[in-house]
């Protein structure tokens, strides 16, 4: 089964934390799919990756250009897998898909909006019940992971 992460953002946004946990799986030699809740949302973090710091940028593609099957990194409202990823992050309350052929999953929701939150809780007991090994992570107040489930 695949592990699932839930990262509960209390201290910092999505732009913030979700950079440096995308890195970590590339340099891990994971391919990484991330699944917004909009295409807004979606085309946002495409600019935002390529700038996100002064030296440093995350190479990646969105899942309405060409080659999204050689991308190391896509974003994509849809459930599709294009990249082959071994990882995918769900964030802004959208719904994952089925999580049977990654090897990580990770739900990140801001902790100050009531429908991400419901929707964690949602998916935390819908993937509990399919036998997935779930593990529930909290923001500290100096942004680090601390795990709590």
């Amino acid at each position: 089964m695949t592990e699932v992460l839930f990262y509960h953002l209390t201290d910092s946004t999505l732009e913030d934390a979700l950079p440096t946990l995308v890195e970590r799986s590339l340099q891990r030699g994971w391919k990484v799919v991330v699944q917004t809740g909009s295409e807004e949302r979606r085309d946002a973090l495409d600019q935002h990756l390529w700038t996100w710091r002064d030296d440093s940028f995350i190479g990646h593609a969105t899942d309405r250009e060409p080659h999204a099957d050689e991308q190391p990194v896509l974003l994509t409202t849809g459930p599709d897998n294009a990249n082959g990823a071994t990882v995918r992050f769900v964030v802004d309350g959208a719904e994952p898909p089925d999580l049977g052929g990654y090897e990580r999953a990770v739900i990140m929701f801001d902790g100050h909006d009531e429908a991400h939150l419901e929707a964690a809780r949602r998916h935390w007991k819908a993937l509990k019940a399919a036998g997935h090994q779930a593990t529930y992570w909290q923001q500290t107040e100096d942004r680090r992971w601390e795990r709590k489930a």
